[in-house]
Formats: structure tokens, sequence, C-alpha cells
């Protein structure tokens, strides 16, 4: 695992996926389409536990400028500055199922901040950067 530093917080704007894993795709074309250009912005997956089982996933995109979210009638998500463990997926397209796989790896460190997600950075269209926030201090 590698480790990776947020140093301030990161803004996005966001398109919940209908369903997980299912509506993944669906999301992100949706935001693809919703946006003038994803040019030069980082683009982002984050999915997180709710109730019983359930995964919310979000297509996201750092926001270009202050108001952009509202301006587009888009949710927003912020991703908190911090210490992040993860491990880069390279060529996942050609194995999907290694983001999924990868995650099960990371979600076994004991530092996991448990009010947390899972943060997918796609560097390009092959490489995925996985990980997950840290707690600052490991609570005993």
């Amino acid at each position: 695992m590698e480790t990776y530093f947020l140093k301030d917080d990161i803004k996005l704007i966001c398109v919940t996926s209908t369903s997980f894993p299912g509506g993944i795709t669906a999301a992100h074309e949706k935001l693809h389409r919703l946006l003038t250009t994803t040019n030069g912005r980082n683009l982002y997956g984050i999915s997180s536990p709710q109730g019983k089982g359930e995964i919310v996933y979000r297509a996201a995109v750092e926001e270009s400028f202050t108001g952009e979210a509202e301006q587009l009638k888009l949710e927003t998500f912020t991703l908190k500055k911090g210490e992040y463990t993860g491990s880069r997926v390279v060529n996942y397209p050609d194995h999907m199922e290694s983001i999924s796989n990868t995650f099960q790896k990371i979600l076994q460190n004991p530092r996991i901040d448990p009010q947390g997600c899972c943060v997918e950075k796609y560097l390009n269209e092959k490489d995925v950067q996985c990980m997950v926030r840290l707690e600052p201090k490991l609570k005993r």
C-alpha cells in the first residue's frame, strides 16, 4: 500500500448512481453529458456505505469554479484533506474486479476513518488510484 496526502479539502461535483455496482457507468456518462468539459480536471468515483449493507456511489469531478455545482443543479461532496492509504490499479478496464479487490485489501487497515469513503481517482483512461482516508491517530 502507498500513502497519499491531500493538503486541502477538494470540492467535487457529483452524480449519484441509481444502483451499485450496476449504475456506475451510467452515473459517469451523465456527469460527462452535464459538463461542458472535463479536460484538465480530476475525475473521481466515491463510494460509501449507507443503511443496511447498501453502497452509494457518486461519479465526481473537481469543481472548476465556485458555484459550478449550484449552477448545474448538481450535488457536491467534499473530499477531506488528510492522509490516505491505497494502491494504483493499472489497466483497470481489462480487469474491473481489481478495483473491488484493491478496496477489500485497503479496508483491512485498522486506521481507516470510520466516517470516510472509498475514493477512486482516475489518473487516465486506464489507471485508477484507489484510496481511503486514515484517522489521524489510532484510537486506544
